[in-house]
């Protein structure tokens, strides 16, 4: 069959590969001049690798990801990297049970409630039944007020604001049963491993659009057809496919944006997610932000507008950047926030407050 993929990501890049090696004739569609998707890089003079515009690492155990590189047989780092908390100005080691029982600002009693409660959700299998539950108000019922209000509940408002209390114990049952200590990572970058897919799937007879955003999608006779428009042509950018089938990678409103002919009560539905965008100012300093090592530090702090800081180069080492110390720092905010429409100086001065 012919088939069309919307959206060069890591889930496009990989429904195409599996796609091209069962014998399918695969083209793919993709608005960016690269290939990535949410974990696109770039890549800045007397740099040896790009880095991505968004923080990014696998888990020791995501097995999918880790299994494609190995077929690919494409160099992957792995290591332990520090994991913190910032609580009442300081900044304590936080991934391990080992850190949750010995961690200063809570008593003793506190730690050890907050660590059976964390044990219980990494070792229990069974998240089926955590879906009935909120989290914002089982945690401190299961690990007391004092754990959940000084680490959880900020990193819970920051992350989800306003939906907060929406969000299913699965969901944070997922978060500390999926998260390792060690952390993998493709060498030369996310971008440089896309591309790498990228030409597997070229060899096999892959075909990539890119600078190119599709406009109209429409089923015509049993056909899908696909209208695109080429961002890199000033004449006749304007241009018409048609397939036997099409994954979309878009997300909802996206996909709703471009598909026409949508039984309504689909479309509802679709139209009923909500969603939240991920705002991230990326610093190159001279010289280490997080001196004692940390990678990632979550800010639990109520009142500072961060989320997290990710020292990137505290995972990987600076020489690939020209010795540069590369710093991200994060926030999750609804799309009509006023931070998401700012510039990255005008940001730098409310997050340097």
């Amino acid at each position: 069959m012919k088939i069309a993929v919307i959206g060069a990501g890591f889930t496009g890049l990989s429904a195409a590969y599996q796609l091209i090696k069962k014998g399918h004739q695969v083209t793919l569609f993709e608005k960016d001049s690269s290939p990535g998707g949410l974990a696109l890089g770039f890549t800045l003079k007397d740099w040896q690798w790009s880095i991505e515009k968004h923080y990014h690492h696998w888990f020791a155990n995501d097995n999918s990801i880790l299994n494609l590189a190995k077929e690919l047989k494409y160099n992957v780092i792995r290591k332990r990297a520090k994991t913190s908390v910032y609580v009442k100005d300081s900044s304590y080691q936080l991934d391990s049970p080992l850190n949750a029982l010995t961690f200063p600002q809570l008593k003793v009693i506190d730690r050890l409630r907050m660590a059976g409660a964390l044990g219980f959700l990494r070792y229990n299998p069974f998240w089926k039944p955590l879906e009935k539950y909120q989290a914002s108000s089982f945690l401190p019922k299961i690990m007391g007020n004092k754990p959940y209000e000084m680490l959880w509940e900020p990193l819970l408002n920051k992350k989800f604001g306003s939906f907060k209390d929406a969000i299913s114990l699965a969901w944070f049952w997922a978060r500390i049963r999926k998260r390792t200590a060690e952390l993998a990572y493709p060498k030369g970058g996310f971008l440089e491993f896309a591309k790498t897919l990228q030409r597997k799937i070229k060899s096999e007879g892959g075909v990539f659009y890119y600078n190119s955003e599709v406009k109209n999608l429409e089923s015509v006779r049993g056909k899908a057809r696909i209208a695109t428009f080429d961002l890199s042509k000033h004449q006749n950018p304007f241009r018409n496919f048609v397939f036997d089938r099409v994954i979309v990678t878009l997300p909802s409103f996206l996909f709703l944006k471009i598909a026409g002919g949508l039984p309504n009560n689909y479309q509802k539905q679709l139209l009923n997610l909500k969603g939240l965008g991920a705002i991230n100012l990326i610093l190159r300093l001279k010289k280490p932000f997080l001196v004692d090592g940390t990678y990632w530090l979550s800010i639990c702090d109520k009142k500072s507008p961060i989320m997290a800081i990710v020292e990137h180069t505290n995972f990987m080492d600076k020489k690939y950047y020209n010795n540069e110390h590369i710093i991200y720092i994060g926030n999750y905010l609804p799309a009509d926030h006023p931070y998401m429409k700012m510039t990255a100086s005008e940001l730098l001065k409310i997050y340097e407050k």
